[in-house]
């Protein structure tokens, strides 16, 4: 995958989880299909989390120089996050920095595409490959919501409630 197309999916991802979820209620956001399943909501928080963290992670590398981080606590900081926010606001808030981001990396030639990071946990990555880990990353979670979203129940009309007869 090359830079351009890490910049391309990058870009997209914020679009394609606000097409999979505007439609979304409280309660959809809030549904778990099991113990070991994150809600919607927490996949939505963890997105727009791990955008923030990102961010940050690639501006410092960028403009101060930074030759360490943790790159995995950026990509992956946890799905136990719940949504704290309207949807709509934290949607907007995602497409907001990861804009700032495309920004930062369309400025960037193949040097800075190729500086190497010294991660803790993950050893030597270039920015390119750091990119490249969260665009998967992020690509796996739009597949996840839509999974999630397309197995969401049904919700269940159950019609006008009816008088009580005889006392029951």
């Amino acid at each position: 995958m090359s830079s351009g197309d890490v910049v391309l999916l990058l870009g997209s991802v914020p679009e394609r989880t606000s097409d999979l979820v505007y439609w979304l209620d409280e309660a959809r956001l809030r549904y778990r299909h099991g113990p070991a399943f994150p809600t919607l909501g927490n996949l939505i928080s963890h997105l727009v989390d791990s955008a923030a963290k990102v961010d940050s992670l690639l501006r410092h590398v960028h403009l101060n120089g930074e030759t360490s981080a943790d790159v995995r606590a950026a990509i992956d900081p946890g799905h136990d996050l719940e949504l704290t926010r309207p949807m709509q606001e934290a949607l907007e808030d995602f497409s907001r920095v990861r804009r700032r981001t495309v920004d930062l990396l369309h400025g960037w030639g193949t040097r800075e595409w190729e500086r190497t990071i010294s991660d803790p946990r993950g050893g030597d990555m270039t920015l390119l490959e750091i990119c490249r880990t969260v665009a998967k990353h992020e690509m796996g979670h739009i597949a996840q919501i839509r999974n999630l979203s397309a197995l969401l129940p049904e919700p269940q009309d159950l019609g006008p409630a009816r008088p009580a007869v005889n006392g029951s």
